[in-house]
């Protein structure tokens, strides 16, 4: 690795402008690609003492063997030459979005004789009116579908048009009224446009005139008893309310809008943004990308804005473009966006009203879309077994770890200490033997000595069970055979009996000691320990002054981010379980003759401390043990005001968990 000083620039050789910079290895192969209001002051934060840069910045600065840097005369500059840069070179330690789908577009080709409606997809042309994107071409075909018995123009290609013309009989679209058939003649180039022209206007949004005037002509029909008539008018109104329907309006003030939102862990992110075109979501596009360094969301967000628009033509960049997080460089992503629309666009985070629910309901398919793509990730037995040999190798461990199991530790500021167990075999979660662990023996808050209890107490359940185990049973041929992990008496598996292959602690070096100990002074020392700190996803060893860094993209890191999440899930809803339970003991205490059965009475019928509080008095008179006197004296105590309770809090990540009141 390069030392950052032995290539860092002259003192005041870098310009205090905006530009743009690339950091380069000892190859001269782009490594990092960045852009800066003051050149100067970002590279310099560059080269200050790497103890105080983030660890996955250090690894920048240390692979790379030079930097250079381009000025530019704005900001607006900066961000395009940045991205121009981006794409050319795909720098390693860049955030990277692959989108390499094209979405679809309904097209209709204005600038022919007979305009013609088509799936368009790739870059727009001129002479095209473009309505979209849709998520998916089929619904493009379905809505026209719907739409042409309405407004019969052209779909078919020049192909079949030119040869319908030249045998003067049109296709099947034109003998079941789907086309006008300007192919044969059957209208004219104007009044077929006539039919162009009401189709645009129905997609643009101008749906309720032609509704309105359908239905005067079907009334009209009735009434002179053209039944025949009146049915086809009815049967239209029909199709374009199903068309409608296609394309239900979510903002009432018919804006464009693209709201975008993410959801990420650790290692990638979930993008989702919906196209939003006269009130109405006309399409939905997002992707899945790896997070390569320690971007934040206003960054994430930032990104997303420049790979959706880059390249996109003025009329599709809306008005307004809705995000969750504000990017640092708002002010300058609004101007890059509005040269490019030719015209001011709004970049914002929306506070209330329809605007925030829908982005609300983009954030939920960001998140869903994350977690299926997890899932099928997780779910894939190529990918599996990748994920343990990597985590083998990486470990230098004696055999792929079959059977991970991870603790968790979590308190209320040193009250209700719990902890979890989760095991994965194979690479996959058995919820059948997690394990939850009440700490009774540590006093305040200390979740190290948590730890090491918790290991010692499931540990030492493995030397009395292998113990109990130790003698061969003998099988119906006389002959000894191995010892069986099974209960003789119940004829259930000794489930703690089971040795894992990797023992993981969600945790730094304080952690991962703590546990090693534990495991050393009951006489365990063939099974490996490993701790994984959230924040910089470093893997700890026993014993190391330095972690294990598993690269970002690396199935054997997911593998252990993913059994570090599911312990910490596991150990928040054990403690919010108990916390329930003590608020609700806590809350009855000055209730005259209401003593710990009946309390547990009360838990066991409402469940919590707010389904109890919603109870009136004679539901709470309906649990065995309680009286109408009784009843409402639990109401009126859970009425008085309560003190308010600290936070709860995970000690290992300092994560404030929600209440659940």
């Amino acid at each position: 690795m390069a030392d950052p000083a032995t290539y860092r620039p002259a003192p005041g050789s870098i310009p205090d402008a905006p530009g743009v910079y690339r950091f380069r290895d000892e190859l001269g192969r782009v490594i990092y690609v960045g852009k800066a209001k003051s050149l100067r002051s970002r590279l310099s934060s560059y080269f200050a003492d790497l103890a105080g840069l983030h660890p996955r910045t250090q690894q920048m600065v240390t692979t790379a063997a030079g930097v250079d840097w381009t000025v530019v005369s704005t900001e607006v500059e900066a961000l395009q030459l940045e991205y121009s840069w981006i794409k050319e070179f795909d720098p390693r330690f860049n955030v990277k979005y692959r989108d390499d789908k094209s979405y679809p577009w309904l097209a209709i080709t204005r600038s022919e004789e007979f305009p013609r409606v088509m799936v368009g997809r790739g870059a727009k042309r001129k002479g095209v009116r473009y309505f979209g994107p849709y998520s998916h071409a089929w619904a493009i075909r379905e809505t026209v579908d719907l739409l042409l018995r309405v407004f019969p123009m052209r779909s078919c290609s020049k192909g079949v048009f030119n040869r319908s013309k030249q045998i003067g009989r049109p296709c099947l679209l034109g003998y079941i009224g789907k086309c006008s058939a300007p192919c044969v003649g059957r209208v004219t180039p104007e009044e077929h446009r006539e039919i162009v022209d009401d189709f645009c206007s129905f997609m643009a949004g101008n749906t309720t005139t032609y509704i309105k005037r359908l239905e005067r002509e079907m009334k009209a029909a009735a009434a002179e008893q053209e039944y025949e008539r009146a049915a086809r008018l009815r049967d239209d109104i029909d199709a374009l309310r199903k068309a409608l329907d296609k394309n239900a309006v979510v903002l009432g003030d018919a804006t464009d809008a693209d709201v975008i939102a993410l959801a990420d862990d650790p290692l990638e992110v979930g993008v989702q943004i919906f196209s939003v075109r006269g009130g109405r979501v006309r399409g939905r596009r997002g992707w899945v990308a790896d997070k390569t360094d320690d971007a934040g969301v206003g960054e994430l967000v930032e990104r997303a804005l420049v790979t959706l628009y880059d390249g996109e033509q003025a009329d599709g960049i809306p008005r307004e473009v809705l995000v969750p997080v504000l990017p640092e460089d708002a002010t300058t992503i609004a101007e890059w966006l509005g040269e490019r629309r030719g015209g001011r666009v709004a970049v914002r985070v929306p506070q209330r009203g329809d605007k925030r629910a829908l982005m609300e309901t983009v954030e939920r398919n960001a998140t869903q879309a994350l977690t299926l793509h997890k899932t099928k990730r997780a779910s894939d037995l190529t990918t599996r077994t990748r994920a343990l040999e990597e985590v083998q190798k990486a470990l230098d461990l004696p055999e792929a770890p079959l059977r991970i199991e991870c603790f968790d530790v979590s308190n209320l500021q040193g009250t209700e200490v719990v902890a979890s167990m989760v095991v994965f075999e194979d690479g996959l979660p058995r919820k059948g033997e997690y394990r939850r662990f009440v700490i009774r023996g540590v006093e305040g808050q200390n979740d190290v000595a948590a730890m090491h209890e918790t290991i010692t107490r499931r540990f030492r359940r493995y030397l009395d069970e292998r113990a109990a185990l130790s003698e061969p049973e003998i099988g119906s041929d006389g002959e000894a055979e191995g010892p069986q992990l099974v209960d003789p008496d119940t004829g259930k598996p000794r489930k703690f009996a089971y040795a894992p292959g990797l023992v993981v602690v969600d945790g730094g070096p304080p952690q991962v000691a703590a546990a090693a100990r534990a495991m050393r002074e009951l006489g365990v020392d063939d099974i490996p320990l490993c701790g994984l700190a959230k924040r910089l996803e470093e893997v700890w060893l026993p014993d190391e002054e330095d972690p294990v860094i598993l690269p970002r993209t690396s199935e054997g890191l997911y593998l252990l981010q993913r059994v570090r999440d599911e312990a910490h899930r596991f150990a928040i809803t054990h403690h919010r379980g108990r916390r329930s339970r003590t608020m609700v003991e806590s809350a009855l205490d000055d209730v005259p003759g209401l003593g710990e059965v009946r309390r547990k009475s009360l838990m066991k019928r409402f469940g919590s401390l707010k389904k109890l509080r919603a109870a009136s008095a004679d539901e709470i008179a309906q649990v065995p043990g309680f009286g109408p006197r009784t009843a409402q004296a639990v109401v009126d105590a859970l009425a008085a005001p309560q003190p308010s309770a600290a936070p709860a809090i995970n000690t290992t990540t300092g994560e404030i968990l929600e209440e659940d009141t």
